[in-house]
């Protein structure tokens, strides 16, 4: 991890708080693969318009399969289908399940919670109409990393208030608070990948400080967590927001949903998306892929 944090830094590119929106996505883009695995085949690899928004499926047969709805990282500012295709394409591969993966609105021109919006449309309608993409409707889980594990948590919370019978949450290094102001946010401030000037960058894009409290921004700020999908947490020790992924995880223990908590030692944020060079990122990708094909059997 020093080896790959110290190749970043000589490489002298400019940090996203320094470049507009649209230039970091073209710069995420670009580099957001280096260091995933190939894009492994799939029998099954359709790009379709799902509640309204751009979305890939991705299958490794044409069976009907349960499905994982994928909400990709990018701090609600940058991200696509394209620089999350290799991670997606591993859990498909390796949980034998289908993956849709949802190109949400993205701020600043889409403030919040237009990605909040997009994100539980898309998971409302594969209940309702998943089977017409030859999946199994029945079966289905949400998942995400970084400012998609937020997104997927919350996900959760709206599955458990509508009543549809999420399996699984995929919760990948998350955000759950409102502040940033967790111990791991100091410790972690500059160096470790995900920068405190990168964090707030993202959010003041994304959101009013006025509304940070909004449980739909900060699931921990959420009242009741009794009753939610059963979840699997995936962490890296070295992440300004491995705090507050904890304590999500024990409130979510509290209120007795099952927990699976995977915490990755000596790694940094966005380490899932290294499987070139960290074994932990193929660690983490099959904990995953095995939680997934446990919760859809006993779905």
């Amino acid at each position: 991890m020093k080896t790959l944090l110290d190749r970043i830094q000589r490489a002298n590119r400019p940090a996203f708080h320094q470049l507009s929106p649209q230039q970091a996505r073209v710069a995420y883009r670009m580099g957001a693969e280096i260091l995933d695995l190939p894009r492994a085949p799939l029998a099954r690899v359709e790009n379709l318009s799902w509640a309204g928004r751009p979305a890939r499926l991705y299958a490794s047969s044409f069976d009907k399969l349960p499905v994982l709805l994928y909400l990709h990282g990018g701090g609600f500012t940058i991200g696509d289908l394209e620089t999350h295709d290799s991670l997606c394409r591993q859990f498909a591969l390796r949980a034998g399940v289908a993956v849709l993966a949802l190109d949400y609105r993205l701020a600043p021109e889409h403030r919040f919670p237009c990605a909040v919006e997009d994100s539980v449309a898309a998971m409302r309608l594969l209940f309702e109409q998943g089977a017409t993409l030859g999946l199994d409707a029945m079966r289905v889980a949400v998942g995400g990393d970084s400012a998609g594990g937020t997104l997927a948590a919350v996900c959760a919370l709206q599955a458990r208030m509508d009543g549809l019978p999420l399996a699984l949450q995929l919760l990948i290094t998350p955000g759950t608070t409102a502040r940033a102001d967790t111990e791991s946010h100091a410790r972690f401030a500059k160096g470790y990948l995900l920068d405190a000037e990168a964090i707030a960058w993202f959010f003041a894009h994304y959101i009013d400080n006025a509304q940070k409290d909004d449980w739909r921004f900060a699931p921990l700020h959420a009242e009741d967590f009794e009753g939610l999908a059963p979840a699997c947490m995936l962490l890296a020790e070295a992440d300004p927001l491995v705090d507050e992924g904890l304590a999500y995880a024990d409130r979510l223990r509290m209120a007795g949903v099952p927990v699976q908590l995977e915490l990755y030692k000596g790694v940094t944020h966005d380490f899932i998306k290294m499987g070139r060079m960290l074994p932990e990122a193929l660690a983490a990708q099959e904990a995953a892929a095995q939680a997934l094909r446990e919760r859809f059997e006993r779905a």
